[in-house]
């Protein structure tokens, strides 16, 4: 990850994003941003400066914009807009998500578009340089007027107010963390509390990270559909490229047979399905595998569509145009970042689904070619896998209730002036918990497969492909114990997670495969 990222006129990425947000890495605003910025500023100071009301800059804002309110009073406006606007309740939110929002925020900021003086993205930039996280809560947002709950609280540590946390992690009155850091509290003038809250960095932040998570978890889900191919004794003859891209078009999918067939090269295990129980095809969950992995690629590919689109708004109402109007708009609205986090969810439900399905039949002796009952030591005094199944299972279940779209509903707000909400906030926060369950999901058909290959080994079945047996050796590096007597599980399951979250397994296999998509 980059250690500087500049924010200009230039559109940020979204390797830029996880930089800042997980990397921590220092943010820096270009002579081209401050630049715009300040000749944005003199349209906002030249309105304000009018008799007649303008929203955002001599009014009240929602469902109070039709009070002209006074010069004396707007920098009472700004500060009381943040305070009341800073009502979020529940739990803190993860530090990387509000690094994200803050970051994205001021990149808005940066842009020209919302006529904020140069002090305010300045300050906005030391907070993250310094390791101060406002502590914003789960509970607020309706997506709509952009993030507007958790971008108050990040907006209230601007002005010395709230609370934060250090770079010790702990939490602490703002006012005491800016002091300790040198950074003087800002003082808002017209429009800028609007500026900075009017936003749908909360959502797309969690979208950028959840595209990053989901991407290294679509590889993982076809490293352990291989596997679990293999020790079946499938047939890799489903994976062949002619039956993908030149018969059926889509991208992911000929991407996951690839995978898959670059895992099984070499195999000694593949191809046996006609051996002691013959069978004409593989169930589903095997050789559809890639067909739904596929699917849930191409999700992705949309969804990044959406995100390098929206990192290159300037999201906020009213907007100065390069004219130097002021011109009000609803591009507030989370609609187009609400339903591909909802769209993710549904995909990383259904891979889920059928990992969940592969693993099932790997611990079923009627339908696992040959395998013992549970993959277990002693099948009846030992269960084996039985119960890391059923957690599994229950991994799944929750994936199935996080898939109903929060886009869906909409309950009014502002005493019916905001009357149709996108509910972004709540789909990106559900589908967070949805990535989390997926990698657990699949990090116990790691450890059955891995288990169900090595009896497979150790009986002389026949030899592991390389690649697969690269992914054994990075689990039980990992601390993924193998076969043998029942024993406390859940430190393997947790050591098979940690794994699957990491880049490690992917690393291992990809120094057998070459670069795997």
């Amino acid at each position: 990850m980059h250690s500087v990222v500049q924010v200009g006129k230039a559109d940020v990425t979204a390797e830029d994003v996880l930089a800042v947000a997980r990397g921590n890495a220092r943010v820096e605003i270009g002579p081209d941003a401050h630049a715009e910025m300040a000749a944005a500023r003199a349209r906002i100071d030249a309105l304000a400066a009018e008799p007649r009301p303008v929203y955002g800059v001599s009014t009240g804002f929602g469902a109070l914009a039709v009070r002209h309110i006074s010069p004396e009073l707007r920098a009472q406006l700004q500060r009381s807009l943040v305070r009341s606007h800073a009502a979020g309740m529940g739990p803190a939110v993860e530090r990387e998500v509000v690094r994200a929002l803050m970051f994205l925020r001021m990149k808005t900021l940066a842009s020209g578009r919302t006529g904020v003086r140069p002090l305010v993205a300045e300050t906005m930039a030391a907070i993250l340089n310094a390791g101060i996280t406002p502590v914003v809560r789960e509970f607020g947002s309706l997506g709509c007027s952009g993030d507007l709950a958790p971008l108050s609280h990040c907006a209230l540590v601007l002005m010395g107010e709230g609370v934060a946390t250090g770079p010790d992690g702990e939490e602490k009155d703002a006012a005491e963390l800016l002091a300790a850091a040198g950074i003087e509290p800002v003082e808002l003038l017209e429009k800028e509390g609007l500026a900075l809250i009017n936003g749908t960095d909360g959502m797309l932040g969690m979208l950028v990270m959840a595209l990053a998570d989901l991407q290294r978890l679509y590889t993982t889900a076809d490293i352990t559909a291989a596997m679990s191919l293999e020790a079946l004794l499938g047939s890799d003859k489903v994976l062949a490229p002619e039956l993908h891209a030149p018969i059926r078009p889509h991208p992911g999918q000929a991407l996951s047979a690839a995978n898959m067939l670059a895992v099984l090269k070499d195999s000694g295990l593949t191809g046996h399905h006609q051996d002691d129980a013959p069978r004409v095809q593989d169930a589903y969950s095997i050789r559809c595998a890639p067909q739904v992995a596929g699917a849930g690629r191409d999700t992705l590919a949309h969804a990044r569509t959406v995100a390098d689109r929206e990192l290159a708004a300037s999201v906020d109402n009213p907007v100065v145009l390069p004219d130097g109007r002021v011109e009000s708009n609803g591009n507030f609205h989370g609609a187009p970042v609400a339903y591909v986090l909802d769209f993710l969810a549904i995909a990383a439900a259904d891979l889920a689904s059928i990992s969940e399905r592969r693993t099932d039949r790997l611990l079923d002796k009627a339908r696992s070619h040959g395998l013992p009952a549970f993959l277990a030591d002693d099948p009846g005094v030992d269960s084996g896998l039985m119960i890391a199944q059923y957690t599994q299972a229950a991994l799944v279940s929750e994936n199935k209730r996080l898939a109903v779209p929060a886009s869906v509903d909409s309950i009014p707000s502002s005493a019916m002036q905001e009357d149709h909400v996108s509910m972004g906030w709540s789909a990106a926060r559900k589908l967070r918990q949805a990535v989390d369950n997926l990698g657990r999901v699949l990090a116990v058909e790691l450890l059955a497969s891995a288990r169900a290959l090595e009896i497979r080994a150790e009986g002389g079945g026949g030899t592991l492909a390389p690649a697969t047996a690269a992914a054994i050796a990075a689990a039980r590096a990992a601390g993924v114990g193998g076969p043998g007597r029942d024993r406390f599980l859940s430190p393997d399951l947790e050591a098979a997670a940690t794994l699957v979250a990491s880049d490690a397994l992917v690393a291992a296999v990809e120094q057998v495969t070459g670069p795997l998509a």
